[in-house]
């Protein structure tokens, strides 16, 4: 996504084809970027599709044009939906993500080797503030490494298999975590990762990385591509999307006894006749599937017709985007 700038000052978050963005004549969208100190307006236009993986979403470019029965080009049609549809403000959507995360690639500086970075795939769970908290061995090479240095950062993958989804980048400090919270810690940590029976050895400790800063990058070549950065304060602020909090419970309900169902929302959504569509994960204003169309498989977005307030809610607005689909 190529972006003109109308400020000439540098944001210190990015909002790119969010909610606050709207369709503008002849492509692209306009909107602007936010922070706590200072907005900057932008219009951006779609960059030439190139192509990528096949978990992408359908906005790479394919050497054939594929056409639907009216003669209009399918992945453009997809694309151009993609565009405008709905999404969580990228803050919103990066703290939701991490919430939601279990695994990370650790950071450090290498104590053995200095001035070289160390990398650890470890687990994390996260506290009230959204900070990552750690389990870690005395023994460990990255505790070592972050007793002599504290700084460091993580790096987590929405979908690390799909290089065009969401990628968040925290950096911090790691703080031992004080022993009167020790035990909440424990408690957020275990619910992420019920089997670490470890933590309670005598040589592990909980730690905290207290973000400095945080950025993300998405839809890396796709004509989607979002990026941008967020301060400790404006992340700390940041609230997790409710309805996320029951979105897997959702999202296996329906694809194991509602498949069609999804698949004729998503047609009707996307005008597109999908052949299979399976929900990833949901939000307040809408969710995403992977879906396939004449043997390529992507990532689409639909929006709900509305904000979801609760479970009870989502449910409702589901059947209504059905009742919809199937009368048109």
């Amino acid at each position: 996504m190529e972006a003109f700038f109308v400020s000439s000052t540098t944001p210190s978050s990015s909002v790119l084809l969010s909610r606050y963005s709207v369709p503008i004549t002849g492509g692209g969208v306009i909107g602007v970027r936010r922070s706590l100190r200072k907005s900057t307006y932008f219009i951006s236009r779609p960059r030439p599709l190139q192509s990528t993986s096949s978990q992408t979403m359908a906005m790479a470019s394919s050497p054939k044009v594929v056409e639907d029965g009216g003669g209009v080009d399918v992945f453009q049609k997809i694309k151009s939906h993609q565009e405008v549809v709905a999404r969580l403000p990228p803050i919103e959507e990066v703290k939701t993500t991490l919430n939601h995360s279990i695994q990370c690639m650790l950071s450090t500086f290498s104590k053995s080797h200095s001035g070289y970075p160390s990398g650890s795939l470890i687990d994390f769970a996260t506290d009230k503030n959204g900070y990552p908290v750690l389990s870690v061995s005395s023994l460990a090479v990255h505790t070592k490494n972050l007793l002599a240095n504290p700084k460091c950062s993580l790096l987590v993958a929405k979908d690390p298999e799909d290089r065009s989804d969401l990628f968040i980048t925290l950096y911090g400090d790691a703080l031992s975590v004080p022993e009167t919270e020790r035990v909440e810690i424990r408690t957020a940590y275990l619910k992420k990762h019920p089997n670490a029976f470890w933590v309670d050895f005598g040589d592990f400790q909980f730690i905290r990385i207290e973000p400095k800063c945080v950025s993300y990058v998405s839809g890396v070549a796709t004509a989607l591509l979002r990026s941008g950065e967020f301060g400790q304060e404006e992340y700390k602020s940041a609230t997790i999307d409710p309805v996320s909090l029951f979105s897997k419970h959702i999202a296996v309900h329906m694809n194991r006894d509602h498949s069609e169902d999804t698949k004729a929302i998503v047609q009707h959504s996307t005008s597109v006749k999908v052949e299979f569509a399976h929900i990833l994960d949901l939000d307040s204003i809408g969710f995403n599937v992977k879906a396939g169309y004449q043997g390529k498989t992507m990532k689409l977005r639909i929006p709900f017709p509305r904000q979801a307030e609760n479970r009870k809610d989502v449910k409702n607005i589901i059947v209504e985007m059905l009742e919809e689909a199937k009368a048109s």
